[in-house]
């Protein structure tokens, strides 16, 4: 494992000592303390701030496209439904078919990752999915049609993947948490613009406005290409190459405090040089560890694959793409009205992600997640009492549509970006893009499975029964969350390592800071 003793703020007073003298516990908090928080305040600048800012707003350019194709997929899919008629099973088919394929593209991102560089990666995954884009808005059949989804599908994989692991890297650890949540906040932005591109053209002849609602995505990509030419790579990937220098000038870039450039600059090289020490000397695959992990390794995994597959199963994807078979359940009538009443889901998810944005790294992580599971969980069993005693009434109708924004909302406070936050933090250098692709695949098969199978679940036990099922299954991501997410807040990516090397994990929920300082004042 690539462990350092070294934090990103620079601590002169700490890294001057012998890893093994320090005390455990306060290495685990001391990025946590007031003090140190405004100290690493302090040296990000307007400037920089600027610069890192920028870098997260156009690495995450491209889950705008992912976002999109979620939400205009969900009006969409009415209309390609009549046109090319479409069965049942083609249509849960068309939908899930995206989450599965995207895998693919998961599982080559954290490779190509490694090969070509974090920001070449992701000009890749845009490339694909624009290429899938046009085939969805030129198809002339569902084969077709499916060809081009199954492209997006393959570019998704790797933008979702790749954005959150690039941002994590070039962000200080005073901004991480809020930075890296930039790609979710723009999957919401793209989701609720198709919701709206969705009602704005539903007015077209039903041969043409499905046509319209996917080409239209393809707009952002001019975007794309031009952010590849700004932003720089990741100083992580440029120090695995051995690039010192150009690592050297992108964390200037960041952060104006030369000797903690420096500093900094030393802990990444020391994991990295540990990471090739171990695949000089072990020869022992990447792939091959993860599959047969260490006890820390195991539980890093069982964290970052957990979280993302609660984030899925609790529904969220299938309440997102068929949010009009919802609305229609309760008693909702006509495209229009259907098409209207989601653009409220996307305008709830959009502002709940940015309030997540402004407290991610003034709260921490831990907090949002317990309101925003615990949320989910009362949304949820409220609908589905909604759905079977209130159907085809005003007043159900009316409570249906403050009950799946809510769900939404608390989503997006908390487990919907977090889940990302937590996967891109908590694993060593060595094996953090591949692992947070594993986190990925992992994320979207929860997603396809439940994406493609909805209608014929809700068809053999109702809308109602399917929500009851996904009810369950948030109150066991509150279980989940207490038991095995840590907070991270304030931790440098190498300290938070070192927390699971050290195995205090359990610990991490319940240990408060000022237990920690009696711990360091009774030795």
């Amino acid at each position: 494992m690539g462990l350092v003793g070294l934090p990103e703020n620079g601590n002169m007073s700490l890294s001057n000592l012998p890893l093994e003298t320090k005390n455990k516990y306060r290495r685990m908090d001391e990025n946590v303390t007031d003090d140190d928080i405004q100290h690493m305040q302090n040296n990000f600048s307007n400037n920089t701030k600027r610069f890192v800012i920028a870098c997260a707003i156009f690495a995450s350019l491209n889950t705008v496209l992912i976002g999109y194709d979620v939400g205009v997929m969900s009006g969409a899919i009415l209309y390609i439904q009549e046109d090319l008629n479409l069965t049942e099973v083609q249509e849960e088919v068309l939908v899930g078919c995206l989450s599965i394929v995207s895998l693919l593209g998961s599982l080559a991102g954290g490779k190509a990752s490694d090969a070509i560089g974090r920001k070449w990666t992701m000009g890749f995954a845009a490339i694909v999915f624009q290429a899938g884009a046009v085939v969805m808005a030129l198809a002339p059949s569902f084969k077709v049609l499916l060809i081009g989804r199954l492209l997006a599908g393959v570019g998704i994989g790797f933008g979702v993947m790749i954005a959150p692991v690039y941002i994590a890297e070039i962000s200080p650890a005073v901004a991480r948490g809020s930075l890296t949540s930039y790609p979710e906040i723009f999957i919401n932005i793209g989701i609720l613009l198709g919701y709206v591109a969705n009602y704005a053209f539903s007015g077209l002849p039903v041969h043409i406005n499905w046509r319209v609602m996917l080409g239209v995505g393809i707009l952002p990509s001019v975007f794309i290409g031009l952010s590849l030419f700004v932003i720089p790579e990741s100083p992580r990937w440029l120090v695995m190459k051995n690039r010192i220098e150009e690592a050297r000038i992108v964390l200037l870039k960041t952060n104006e405090n030369q000797e903690e450039i420096e500093e900094r600059l030393v802990a990444i090289q020391e994991a990295a040089s540990k990471s090739n020490v171990e695949s000089k000397y072990e020869e022992k695959a990447v792939w091959r560890e993860l599959l047969t992990p260490s006890p820390t390794l195991r539980r890093m995994l069982i964290t970052g694959i957990g979280i993302q597959c609660f984030q899925q199963i609790t529904g969220i994807d299938a309440t997102v793409y068929y949010s009009p078979t919802i609305f229609k359940e309760a008693g909702i009538e006509g495209n229009n009205k259907l098409l209207a009443a989601t653009i409220a889901v996307g305008f709830s998810k959009t502002i709940f992600i940015l309030i997540a944005i402004i407290l991610i790294d003034r709260v921490g992580r831990k907090p949002l997640l317990y309101v925003s599971t615990i949320g989910m969980t009362a949304c949820l069993f409220c609908l589905v009492l909604t759905l079977s005693l209130f159907a085809n009434t005003q007043a159900g109708i009316l409570l249906a549509i403050v009950l799946v924004c809510g769900n939404v909302g608390f989503f997006s406070v908390g487990i919907g970006p977090i889940c990302w936050v937590v996967t891109s933090e908590i694993f060593p250098l060595k094996v953090r893009a591949q692992a947070s692709a594993l986190g990925s695949v992992v994320n979207r098969l929860c997603s396809g499975f439940i994406t493609m199978s909805f209608l014929s679940i809700c068809r053999a036990i109702t809308v109602a029964g399917i929500f009851f099922v996904f009810a369950l299954l948030a109150v066991l991501s509150i279980a989940f969350v207490h038991t095995y997410v840590p907070e991270t807040k304030g931790k440098s990516l190498e300290q938070i390592e070192l927390m699971f090397q050290k195995g205090e994990e359990q610990q991490i929920g319940e240990v408060e800071l000022e237990d920690v300082e009696h711990l360091v004042q009774r030795e």
